[in-house]
């Protein structure tokens, strides 16, 4: 069975934030005690409906269910869990970069590509708006993902969770327009 990409809408809501929450409970452990990966299914898995309004959040489909899903923001709010430093202000692309944003795959469909597609559609449409770098807040299981699509680390980050349990983090970025180099086989 082929995973279809396609823009999300609201009617995915419920099926994203399943997704997510499968998604962290099945790869954190490997990365984060329990009490990090309770916190992190409850507090970072809550679907921003802003991505889905601007048209800048991605699903991929296979089988009528949602396997991954991530996206990109020309807002002022670089992860969820936190409204610090966030608002609703569009950032400026000449001197601020776009944001990946809320990137999960259903344990069962990891290493497939489905990640890259969907960092590869952020790119393309952020380029289309102006924008000339991204960034990221990544937590430990994506950083692999984001090194191998070309970012780099700006610096390690702790996370505070509302509940007051801290997970780690890597603040990342990249050029829009960095060749990323193929794997070979």
């Amino acid at each position: 069975m082929e995973a279809v990409l396609r823009v999300a809408v609201r009617a995915d809501g419920p099926a994203v934030a399943e997704l997510a929450r499968a998604s962290v409970r099945e790869l954190f452990p490997a990365y984060y005690d329990p009490a990090q990966t309770a916190s992190a299914a409850e507090h970072i898995t809550t679907l921003d409906t802003a991505l889905i309004d601007d048209g800048t959040y991605y699903v991929h489909e296979a089988g009528g269910e949602i396997v991954a899903c991530g996206g990109w923001s020309r807002r002022n709010k670089l992860f969820n869990a936190s409204t610090a430093g966030a608002d609703a202000r569009l950032l400026d692309p000449a001197t601020e970069p776009a944001r990946i944003r809320a990137m999960f795959v259903r344990s069962d469909w990891t290493r497939r590509g489905l990640g890259r597609a969907i960092l590869d559609a952020c790119t393309d449409a952020a380029r289309a708006e102006g924008f000339t770098q991204l960034a990221l807040m990544a937590t430990l299981p994506g950083v692999p993902l984001y090194m191998a699509f070309g970012f780099t680390e700006v610096e390690s980050a702790e996370l505070p969770m509302p509940d007051g349990v801290v997970l780690g983090a890597v603040a990342m970025e990249r050029p829009i327009d960095l060749p990323v180099k193929e794997k070979s086989v």
